[in-house]
């Protein structure tokens, strides 16, 4: 055994080229199931054409804004008024709209009961419709 006769690395060569069939098959197995889930995606909308109408104004309900201070005031769309005459403003805009919607405004600081009078000169008065006005925190 000389010197000669030894080779290094044990008669193997290195590799030299990287197999790359089954990458190409993974991308392409990726591709069909994005195409796939595409095509899913965009049959899912739906294009809808929406009616359009001939004329622009629509029936806007009627407000009446009632606010309760914190000293026991009425005030009916930013005008004081006392209790015969917020029961008397109530009635004229229940007959001119029945479907008028009340809003309460009242401070922290007014009492419930003087909230609830309101709600009962409204009830009294033909309107059924309420909202409480409230201010948003965030």
């Amino acid at each position: 055994m000389g010197a000669g006769t030894m080779k290094s690395g044990g008669g193997r060569r290195p590799i030299a080229e990287i197999n790359i069939t089954p990458m190409v098959d993974v991308v392409l197995v990726l591709l069909v199931i994005m195409m796939v889930s595409a095509t899913y995606i965009v049959s899912k909308s739906l294009k809808v054409e929406l009616p359009k109408t001939a004329s622009v104004a629509e029936a806007v309900p009627m407000v009446a804004a009632v606010v309760v201070t914190k000293d026991g005031q009425y005030f009916y769309n930013e005008q004081k008024v006392d209790d015969g005459s917020l029961a008397a403003k109530l009635k004229e805009a229940a007959d001119k709209d029945p479907n008028t919607n009340v809003v309460v405004s009242a401070d922290k600081a007014a009492l419930h009961g003087q909230v609830v009078h309101v709600v009962d000169l409204a009830k009294v008065a033909g309107l059924t419709k309420f909202a409480i006005n409230v201010e948003d925190t965030h």
